[in-house]
């Protein structure tokens, strides 16, 4: 299954896509050296593919726990995610991920400043899942553009 992209890396193999900044792509490519088959890319296919399902998981509990209120729940989520997706290089999802797991531990974006408003917080939560979802969305169709992926 051959990825479809018209450009290629320096040593010929397919390229990312240009991503913006929503990836970086030499994150990405030491996960692409692992894959035995450049046509392929069973290795770093299923990798993706599985962040793709814990993703969509995780922002399904991140909902959850915005319903509840669950500040620390959601930092814990946000920490899991953030991880998840430094990873694979995905580096606005990894940010946004960042600020919800500062923002349930009661703290500003950047994690410095305690913030004493649940509900502060808790909003600061809701818009940026919403923002995170929106970035993933696009890092999602530029993976399975890349993969060949017709779902894309």
């Amino acid at each position: 299954m051959a990825s479809n992209l018209e450009s290629r890396s320096e040593d010929g193999s397919p390229a990312l896509p240009d991503c913006g900044d929503s990836i970086d792509p030499l994150t990405f490519e030491q996960i692409l050296e692992m894959d035995d088959d450049e046509e392929e890319r069973e290795f770093s296919r299923s990798i993706v593919y599985g962040f793709f399902d814990q993703a969509e998981g995780t922002f399904k509990k991140m909902e959850l726990s915005l319903q509840k209120g669950d500040l620390p729940q959601l930092s814990q989520l946000g920490h899991f995610l953030k991880g998840s997706s430094a990873t694979l290089g995905l580096t606005k999802v990894k940010d946004s991920c960042e600020k919800i797991q500062n923002f349930g531990s009661r703290k500003d974006e950047s994690g410095t400043v305690e913030e004493k408003d649940d509900e502060k917080s808790l909003n600061r939560v809701k818009e940026t899942l919403s923002e995170v979802k929106v970035e993933y969305a696009e890092v999602e169709k530029r993976l399975k553009q890349f993969y060949n992926d017709s779902s894309a």
